[in-house]
């Protein structure tokens, strides 16, 4: 069998075996198939698509990858919630220290920023001393002590779908609902989960831009997570304007920690509640009202807050900084973008705005750029706010001031005015499963 035959099968549209997916996938993983042949498999795979055998194939192979986590020792149900990327969308920090306050035991294993958006390890790593890089036996004892844990693809889980992540980013080849399926389903369907939330978002700063084909995401992934006897359900949330009013890294996870401290703004705070109660609903914990009191609680009486300290610290990182956020190293450089008319914010390319955070510095164009932590957007007006030619609409912090003029053209050109209110958007726009 040769790669080279595969890619040609794909690229005229042919339906790939379950064992070329398998030589294609281990191949990649284990250093045998270089970089230009992947790019140009997951090219294919992009422009032709991939049937559900195939994806349901692609997905077992890279499980298979590495080891497939056994958490069965640990006592209670295992759940874990993954969203498909956004910006702003720092919510896992916060939601898995909800649950497992709640008693849930969360095992939760994420990916770095994909294209436009931000990615949670990316944001975890801004915390001094904080360890994505886990072992198997590591991550396995922080879950049972702590009540929750969230880590990167390590040497052990999922090593396939670590190398294809990184390629994907970088090769135009982000937005295809196979593969991020594949890779979503990869990573959780190693980890020895019972239960899974999936967040779809849907809209000009997801992948899927239309509800449609954010319902063919999660009725995809709701599909292949149930044939692995997971329990899951998928949420359709909406992703046309930024999530809660940071985007870039050490931000968001400020913002996640105002939420913890019953702080953050109103979308981002009712995103954390509805996706940390369906993950109790499907772990039995009570009804849909129950878990959301649950929920609440936790972040009420602190017990979340204390949680999220708990896991920071069992992973190596500054308390500290956790207990006081104005620790984290800010950004030297500041500038104010002001509206260009009077006027509502009709409308805010959430997608623009990722841009534009990248282009401070806040993500990666290549898939060896550094990321500057303290880069990004702090949002002051957002779709709906009324505001007057020169208000303040947003602010951008970088490390050079050479790079706001492309930052803040990008986001300019991303806002767009009326002369009413539009009409108000929901934030769940459905549910799959």
């Amino acid at each position: 069998m040769r790669v080279y035959d595969i890619i040609r099968k794909k690229r005229e549209g042919m339906e790939l075996t379950d064992g070329e997916i398998r030589f294609f996938v281990d191949g990649y993983t284990e250093g045998s198939i270089p970089d230009y042949q992947a790019s140009a498999f997951l090219m294919a795979a992009f422009l032709q698509g991939l049937s559900f055998q195939e994806t349901f194939s692609l997905t077992d192979a890279i499980v298979h990858s590495g080891k497939v986590l056994d958490l069965s020792r640990i006592p209670g149900i295992k759940a874990d919630k993954h969203s498909t990327g956004g910006v702003g969308d720092g919510v896992s920090l916060a939601v898995a220290p909800v649950a497992a306050a709640c008693g849930l035991k969360v095992a939760m294993m994420s990916g770095r920023g994909l294209g436009h958006t931000g990615g949670t390890l990316d944001k975890l790593e801004s915390i001094q001393g904080y360890r994505c890089d886990l072992s198997e036996g590591e991550f396995a004892r922080v879950v049972e002590r702590v009540g929750c844990s969230i880590i990167g693809q390590t040497a052990e889980l999922a090593p396939a779908d670590k190398k294809l992540y990184a390629l994907r980013d970088v090769t135009a080849t982000v937005d295809k609902k196979e593969l991020i399926a594949a890779s979503i389903l990869g990573k959780k369907l190693a980890e020895g989960i019972d239960c899974l939330v999936l967040d779809v978002k849907c809209g000009s700063g997801a992948f899927m831009k239309t509800e449609a084909d954010a319902r063919e995401l999660a009725s995809l992934m709701v599909r292949i997570a149930r044939e692995r006897g997971k329990k899951v359900t998928a949420l359709i949330t909406d992703m046309d304007a930024p999530l809660g009013n940071a985007v870039g890294n050490s931000m968001e996870v400020i913002e996640a920690i105002d939420c913890l401290r019953g702080r953050a703004p109103q979308d981002y705070t009712e995103l954390v509640y509805e996706l940390s109660s369906r993950m109790l609903l499907l772990a039995g914990y009570g009804t849909p009202e129950e878990c959301r009191t649950q929920c609440e609680r936790a972040v009420e009486s602190g017990a979340a807050f204390a949680k999220f300290k708990e896991m920071v610290g069992a992973q190596g990182g500054n308390v500290g900084w956790i207990e006081d956020t104005e620790l984290f190293p800010r950004a030297p450089c500041s500038r104010i973008v002001r509206a260009e008319r009077d006027g509502f914010i009709s409308h805010m390319d959430a997608e623009g705005y990722g841009t534009a955070a990248l282009l401070l510095g806040a993500g990666r164009q290549k898939k060896e750029d550094a990321i500057d932590y303290s880069a990004g957007i702090r949002i002051l007006k957002k779709t709906g706010d009324e505001v007057l030619e020169g208000d303040g609409i947003a602010v951008l912090f970088a490390s050079d001031e050479a790079l706001f003029p492309a930052a803040e053209k990008r986001l300019l050109a991303s806002v767009r005015y009326s002369d009413a209110p539009p009409p108000a958007r929901p934030l769940v726009l459905g549910v799959v499963g």
